[in-house]
């Protein structure tokens, strides 16, 4: 597993080694694995696929990225570096070696102009740097690899790492009021959750291609705000809603972000619960390690 120490990367690890019954795993990180180092990921997976053909083969996930949406802009070379260049140096290092890899994508390949969840065979039409490095991203896996898989995804938050829920989680508590975007719609989506479909995939005869993985139904990020408040114990009315013109940012962000889990379920594959379910129970998650470790001391 690429990139062990992100947000889907430690829920992947950690669902991994807690049950037994899945196969062995080895989480690597940036440190240990380079995806832009071309030489490192062909001995990386040389050396993993050796032992694994006696399991069966080896599968790579990629959750390694550059995910500074703003800071492709200015700099999309660096971008392209991780985003496209170093999975088409995994995707070549897999096809050589027999392994299966399942590569992780973004709804940032579409214009975000639709008004209907994005089929994955829709056409893109990214408008960040960002956008157009992991879609060349997902072109050079599916081009070299021919068991890869590109899993679409999107406003994905964790325990681990940036995201949104903590933003929203440390603001609470400085102002007594937020202003967030209402014109933007998407699916939020728990990290556990996604790493946890993503072992399910590993695991099934879907075909190879292009699938999306995201929490089920859609809301605004004001609406996602509202809800991170109610789980809070925080008032949602202190959040207010604004536009994406209010808020310039250098990198333009997609309207519409829902992705379409059709292909996911016509797989056979376990349709992703209600994104507001989702984030209750990440909520829940949250407590009880914080329980844990109150125990512990």
């Amino acid at each position: 597993m690429i990139g062990s120490a992100g947000q889907v990367g430690s829920d992947l690890c950690g669902l991994l080694a807690a049950d037994p019954r899945l196969p062995a795993t080895a989480g690597l990180t940036r440190v240990e694995c380079d995806i832009t180092d071309p030489a490192r990921v062909r001995a990386v997976i040389r050396d993993q696929a050796r032992p694994a053909k006696i399991q069966g083969g080896l599968t790579v996930v990629n959750t390694a990225a550059w995910t500074d949406v703003d800071g492709a802009e200015s700099d999309e070379m660096g971008a392209y570096a991780v985003n496209a260049a170093g999975p088409a140096h995994l995707a070549a290092a897999c096809a050589e070696a027999g392994a299966t890899l399942i590569h992780l994508s973004t709804d940032y390949a579409f214009d975000g102009t639709a008004d209907k969840p994005y089929e994955v065979d829709d056409p893109t039409g990214p408008v960040s740097a960002y956008g157009r490095t992991k879609l060349a991203g997902e072109q050079a896996v599916l081009a070299l690899c021919p068991s890869a898989f590109v899993v679409r995804t999107a406003w994905v938050y964790g325990a681990t790492g940036k995201n949104f829920v903590k933003t929203m989680a440390r603001l609470a508590a400085e102002r007594d009021v937020l202003t967030v975007v209402d014109d933007q719609r998407g699916s939020p989506t728990w990290s556990a959750d996604l790493a946890g479909g993503l072992i399910e995939l590993a695991l099934s005869d879907a075909s190879p291609g292009i699938y999306h993985y995201t929490n089920g139904g859609d809301t605004t990020w004001f609406g996602f705000a509202r809800a991170i408040m109610e789980e809070l114990g925080e008032d949602p009315a202190k959040v207010h809603p604004t536009t994406t013109a209010a808020f310039p940012r250098p990198a333009p962000r997609p309207a519409y972000s829902v992705l379409s889990t059709r292909r996911w379920i016509d797989a056979g594959l376990t349709p992703p619960r209600p994104w507001r379910d989702a984030l209750a129970a990440a909520f829940a998650a949250h407590r009880a390690e914080l329980g844990r470790s109150a125990q512990g001391r």
